[in-house]
């Protein structure tokens, strides 16, 4: 019934539309929110189930996945029918605008098409988190010397001592409690080797910073947190906000180096509108155009209400006039053949919608194509509106005069053909295939021995539209004889009844009638581009990201585009390939090379002033199209396009199939280190996105597929800018800091532990009790990290965004390299001797027991590593105040609960030892000494050699930006370095 959701995958037998048309709703399956149309055959069109007995044979293709098309027959009354995609209704999908309908369920369960096609996106890891991982396994190797170390120094020492052991209390090999002297706790030097290093992995195996993989999962919500809940990456026309749909690639956005992005829909708006026509060798370019009649538009008379089109469009006059003149002349007839063929080659419905008014009404037309959407729109304004759609005809107005035409046949577009075609019952009996397509495909079919003129004006009007940006589409016509139209009715039945071949059969048959066509005109449509998206990629740019752009459109269009979105400039030297054979796009490539390396490197003239010369690289774009990919994608030329696509500023990729735009990603992904990032739309960006280590998806025309395969989402082009530069910067400075900052807390405690083993005759035992060591990376030092690393801001966002140069910090790799781990391991190994010797040193005569020093270490080292973590937070907020001073405040706490309990060792010890002014002493000594080093370089490195993100900082504090000149000054040259 109306407004239910279908459980299986049925094909449909009868509807409470006469007609036996159903409106469905596919937004759960493929996110479209346009009413699509199916249909029941005529054949069991009039039958019921409650009244009639329905008997037969449906005949189809085994389960899959593929939910546009479906091949089956179904044997009825001693009749073969062919059933297509036109006639199954999937589950998930909604009934609409339908009262009921009936069908018989074909697949089931598992077997159902959305069933199939419920895959979720690939796992992906973090970079940051693969080389966290070989970091780890540094550490593990670490750890095994440190025990090895432990447990050889472990048998020497029994070795040198095997004459002491049987009277040693802590050894005590000989039993004398019995008449028979036996050893116990003693199982020979080399098992005790070996038990010494088993106790070594125990004891230091807080080395391996297991909590660290939890706490960055915690850090990856808080920050996903703050990313939905950004207002400036809201959307308001959708209503929609950003989503983060993965959770473990957040640092990733902060080291983007290459931005692989889908034209339509996704730098325009995928709303078409319909702009200009050339019609017989006329340009209507509408130049004179507005919205007709005081934007009330054309509208047609039904039962005393006034019916018109949704959407208004400009019309041109001229155009106007000779579409209301008829068929008397020539020019008018060619005219009215044109608008019939925009209003009935489509697979539109119309949708009448109430207003307001009772007395107007809207008609609505739903249809998957955004562009079919806008030509009959088009033909709607210019008098030719499309009013009615079954099965078996469409009504079309035709300046007040109602017309039946009846469908004959339909060859729908396919990626092949590039074209559709119907074919058309006129009211004068005479049958017409009116087709539609791409020109390179409408070229090939279309007879130019009869109008050659005509054919060269309307492609020279072509290229002038696709100069402006427009997608532009060709249209002709040709009658049908009898003896034609029997022969195409007798080979189209035959080839829509097989059940193996079915779309080659079918694209023969429209092969065959779609030839010798005539003329009519072309149109253009305007995808208008989205707001914000020629700053962003100017902004993008600036950042060193580089963009390029993988689309379906013909070269033209997509040059076009590129110019008004700043992605091409006129200083910018385009190097076109565009060849038809894998020899000439070798060549093409060769010379591409050899000019790529002269423009990279022109010498300029110095300054004398300056004393300083240096090199121009002056900038390069690639135009690379579909036909060519396919002689270069996978074969030995893959490397050359890669050399010559790395030495471009822009690649704009022109004719590209959804493969095609994997492979490219796939061409720099396999051969850089960069990160890659693809951001698209629609279902053929769905590869592409899945294949680049960021998959970003905009919620827009074209559907939900893009998103549903994406790890972000989002409304807008213009919110990568902030997705990138301020929660990407943020996301990535922050993650970096905290896996050092864990490797650096968890490696201190080891070496003091070692260092304590080394001066206990190697055997293991611990100052420090077992308790503490349990919650030292539980409550003692998680919970800043954690706070840290979702609050912290090394920048503002305001700065951020006016300075995209600060982005390169994360594609250099500035807060998380091998170099830093060393220099951590470094800095950490000197704060532990500075922990352990320091308190060796002051306690060296004293009587001080183990539990207590213990205590002391507990303390030293919790208040050491926090204030290590206070040195580094550059925004300070209420919870990191109460984060880092509240975890020493906790420790105090824990250890002195752990000392009151009796029946520990070290009872009440903590007490007895705070009493004394040395532990004071030598816990101020403690934490001075371990951190004075790292203050000390610390300053000498903002001050003597600051990076781009110090300076900026430095900005940020010392004044506003418009006053302060100066330092955007000094930051200029810092960002122009050439190691930058």
């Amino acid at each position: 019934s109306a407004n239910e959701m279908l459980p299986c995958d049925m094909v449909l037998l009868s509807t409470s539309d006469p007609t036996g048309v159903a409106y469905i709703l596919t937004i759960n399956l493929d996110g479209e929110s346009n009413l699509k149309t199916r249909y029941a055959k005529q054949e069991t069109l009039a039958r019921t189930p409650e009244k009639d007995k329905i008997s037969g044979l449906i005949k189809c293709e085994k389960p899959n996945r593929n939910i546009y098309g479906f091949h089956a027959n179904m044997e009825i009354d001693g009749k073969r029918v062919s059933l297509g995609p036109s006639n199954i209704v999937l589950r998930g999908c909604v009934l609409k605008n339908t009262a009921w309908a009936v069908g018989v369920a074909v697949y089931a369960g598992r077997e159902t098409k959305a069933m199939l096609n419920s895959s979720g996106a690939p796992s992906k890891r973090s970079r940051l988190e693969t080389l966290m991982n070989r970091e780890i396994i540094i550490l593990s190797f670490f750890l095994v010397s440190l025990c090895s170390v432990v447990s050889v120094c472990a048998g020497i020492w029994l070795r040198r001592h095997r004459d002491e052991l049987d009277y040693m209390p802590f050894y005590r090999r000989k039993d004398f409690s019995e008449e028979k002297v036996d050893n116990y706790n003693y199982n020979g030097w080399g098992m005790e080797i070996f038990f010494t290093f088993l106790m070594s992995v125990i004891v230091f195996q807080i080395m391996i910073p297991i909590a660290l993989y939890i706490s960055m999962e915690l850090v990856r919500i808080g920050q996903a947190y703050f990313m939905i809940r950004d207002s400036q990456m809201y959307d308001e026309a959708s209503n929609s906000r950003f989503q983060c749909r993965a959770l473990n690639i957040n640092e990733d956005l902060g080291q983007i180096k290459y931005v692989f992005s889908d034209k339509t829909g996704t730098l325009t708006e995928n709303k078409m509108e319909f702009e200009c026509a050339s019609i017989w060798g006329v340009d209507y370019s509408g130049a004179k155009a507005s919205f007709q009649g005081n934007q009330v538009g054309y509208s047609i008379q039904v039962d005393e209400q006034v019916w018109r089109p949704k959407m208004k469009v400009r019309v041109d006059p001229d155009l106007v006039r000779l579409s209301k003149s008829g068929k008397k002349t020539d020019e008018g007839k060619r005219v009215h053949d044109f608008f019939l063929a925009l209003a009935a080659c489509n697979t539109i419905v119309p949708i009448v919608t109430a207003t307001s008014d009772s007395a107007v009404k809207l008609i609505d037309y739903q249809g998957e194509s955004p562009d079919e959407q806008a030509l009959v729109y088009a033909a709607a304004a210019y008098g030719f509106m499309l009013v009615e759609r079954t099965s078996g005809h469409i009504v079309i107005d035709v300046q007040g005069e109602r017309q039946r035409y009846n469908v004959l046949g339909l060859h729908e577009f396919d990626s092949d053909r590039k074209r559709m075609s119907v074919i058309l019952g006129c009211p004068d009996k005479s049958v017409k295939v009116f087709v539609k397509g791409a020109d390179t495909s409408m070229f090939t079919v279309i007879d130019k021995s009869l109008n050659l003129e005509i054919v060269h004006a309307t492609e020279a009007h072509l290229h002038s539209y696709s100069s402006m940006g427009l997608r532009t589409l060709v249209v002709g016509m040709r009658g049908l004889s009898a003896s034609e139209f029997e022969q195409w009715q007798s080979s189209y039945e035959t080839a829509s009844t097989a059940l193996i071949g079915r779309a080659a059969l079918l694209r023969k048959v429209a092969n065959s009638v779609e030839n010798n066509l005539s003329i009519l005109g072309a149109s253009g449509i305007e995808d208008k581009l989205q707001q914000g998206v020629p700053e962003s990629i100017e902004s993008l740019r600036m950042a060193g990201i580089k963009v390029w752009v993988l689309t379906g459109d013909k070269q033209e269009t997509a040059i076009s585009i590129g110019y008004s979105s700043k992605l091409l400039t006129s200083k910018m030297t385009q190097i076109v390939i565009n060849n038809n054979s894998k020899q000439s796009c070798r060549k093409s490539l060769e010379d591409g090379l050899i000019m790529s390396k002269k423009l990279v490197t022109v010498p300029v003239a110095t300054n004398s002033t300056q004393g300083t010369s240096g090199d121009f690289t002056s900038p390069v774009a690639l135009v690379i199209d579909g036909t060519s990919l396919v002689y270069i994608l996978d074969t030995e030329l893959e490397e050359q396009l890669f050399h010559l696509a790395s030495r471009c500023n822009v690649v704009l990729c022109c004719r590209v199939a959804p493969l095609q735009k994997a492979g490219i990603v796939a061409l720099v992904k396999n051969r850089t280190d960069d990160m890659t990032l693809a951001i698209g739309d629609g279902a053929n960006d769905v590869s592409m996105i899945q294949m680049a280590d960021v998959g970003i998806g905009i919620s827009g025309q074209e559907g939900r597929q893009a998103v549903m395969a994406s790890d972000f989402a989002m409304g807008q082009f213009r919110f990568l800018v902030p997705l990138l530069f301020v929660h990407g910067h943020w996301n990535y400075q922050r993650i970096a800091y905290m896996i050092l900052y864990n490797f650096y807390r968890n490696a201190v405690f080891v070496f003091v532990l070692f260092w304590y083993v080394l001066f206990t005759s190697f055997t293991l035992t611990t100052a420090i009790t077992e308790w503490s060591s349990v919650l030292y990376s539980v409550i003692y030092t998680s919970l800043p990290t954690i706070v840290v690393g979702i609050l912290d801001k090394d920048l503002s966002r305001m700065t951020l965004l006016k300075y995209p140069q600060l982005y390169e910090a994360g594609q250099r790799q500035e807060s998380y390299n091998p170099k830093l781990f060393w220099l951590t391991m470094m800095d950490t190994l000197w704060q532990s001797i500075a922990v352990f010797f320091a308190s060796l040193f002051v306690y060296w005569e004293s009587t001080i027991d183990m539990s207590s020093i213990g205590d002391l270490w507990t303390l030293a080292v919790v208040i050491l590593v926090n204030l290590h973590l206070a040195m580094d937070v550059v925004r300070w907020t209420w919870p990191s105040h109460a984060s880092i001073w509240g975890s020493i405040i906790a420790t105090c706490i824990c250890v002195i609960v752990i000392d009151a309990v009796p029946t520990l060792p070290g009872y009440w010890s903590i007490i007895e030892l705070a009493k004394t002014e040395l532990f004071w002493f030598s816990l101020l000594g403690i934490v001075v000494a371990a951190l004075i080093p790292r203050f000390v370089v610390k300053i000498f490195a903002q001050y003597c050699r600051p990076c781009d993100i110090q300076i900026a900082r430095e900005v940020e504090k010392f004044g506003n930006f418009r006053d302060l000149r100066g330092a955007e000054i000094e930051m200029n040259p810092i960002f122009d370095h050439p190691r930058r």
